[in-house]
């Protein structure tokens, strides 16, 4: 098949895109450096032809075996900040920017909002697919435009937060968007000093209280960046995808009915009257906790991480994950939602 200049190339390994660490292969892959490259994109054989993967930081999905398309990695990169008013400044990051750094960056210039959201793995371009969230904090908080690009049409758009659909850990980028639209730039709408902080989550609250310190945007962050590492196995050491399954929610009569058989359960409130169920206790209580089989396993601190411990296939991974899906529904009468994507 004939390609055009852009730079392609053929049977890549994407253990190093995934931080799972799956070995894996793209039967075609191309580094996305520059916007300008979606025109041509479009346009070319491979891209019409072959079944197309985009990947970002490889965070969050699980490879099952060798992909026999064209593997797009976004690498866009740049970030800017644009005064708004006296209290507020846009933050602007190319999809292809790491969001830990982007973070770290906002509190160089002390501007607040994003603090609760440090350490979360990925990149810039796929937090609002997600509507990443953390210690009482979701990215349509502090959100305020991206642009994407509309692989049907051809051109870009802007999309502000009505527009987004945002929900608990979804978006329209998940829904009738997913496959139409590739995010290139996020704009975060932030605040200078004095910013309000969020304080709220038990464990968040419980840490900045421990340090005795008055709490601050880094206070906030280096609290945040403390209990994570505490809890979730870093990628470079231990193979995963942070969480596996996203919290369950469910009506208040549910809930009612889960806590006089499990007073023990862990929920949290929101505001529309339903509850939202703490994923790690249930697969916790029904047994996963520390599970291995082979290299494929249940973390020993923190039930709702799936690990590789070397050489697991994504497809070891994946049939542990149904599996785990299962025996909580059995238990609890409640179904697991996958918030790793499954490819």
């Amino acid at each position: 098949m004939a390609v055009s200049a852009l730079p392609f190339r053929e049977n890549v390994s994407l253990k190093p895109y995934n931080t799972f660490g799956i070995e894996a292969t793209a039967r075609y892959f191309l580094e996305l450096e520059e916007e300008a490259q979606l025109f041509a994109l479009l346009k070319n054989p491979l891209f019409k032809q072959e079944r197309v993967l985009w990947l970002g930081g490889g965070s969050n999905l699980l490879l099952t075996g060798h992909f026999p398309g064209l593997v797009v990695r976004v690498a866009l990169r740049g970030r800017s900040l644009t005064p708004l008013s006296e209290e507020e400044v846009l933050l602007e990051a190319s999809a292809g920017e790491n969001w830990h750094e982007l973070t770290c960056f906002a509190r160089q210039k002390k501007l607040g909002g994003i603090e609760n959201l440090s350490l979360i793995p990925g990149q810039v371009g796929t937090a609002p697919v997600q509507n990443i969230g953390a210690y009482g904090v979701e990215l349509k908080d502090v959100f305020h435009s991206l642009q994407a690009f509309d692989l049907v049409q051809g051109h870009f758009v802007t999309f502000r937060k009505a527009a987004c659909q945002f929900a608990y850990r979804n978006s329209i980028f998940k829904q009738a968007g997913k496959g139409r639209y590739l995010i290139t730039r996020l704009v975060l709408r932030l605040r200078k000093p004095p910013h309000q902080l969020h304080l709220n989550y038990g464990s968040l609250q419980a840490e900045v209280t421990r340090r005795k310190e008055t709490p601050t945007i880094d206070t906030v962050a280096e609290a945040v960046i403390a209990i994570r590492r505490a809890k979730l196995p870093d990628p470079a050491q231990v193979g995963n995808s942070g969480s596996f399954f996203k919290n369950p929610v469910v009506t208040a009569s549910v809930h009612q009915d889960l806590h006089a058989r499990f007073p023990e359960i862990k929920a949290f409130a929101l505001p529309d009257g339903r509850y939202k169920l703490a994923a790690g206790w249930l697969i916790e209580s029904a047994g996963w906790k520390g599970y291995r089989r082979g290299d494929a396993g249940v973390h020993p601190r923190q039930a709702l991480v799936l690990v590789n411990y070397g050489a697991a296939k994504g497809t070891d991974i994946a049939a542990l994950a149904e599996e785990i899906a299962s025996s909580v529904f059995r238990t609890f009468g409640v179904r697991l939602e996958a918030e790793v994507n499954i490819i």
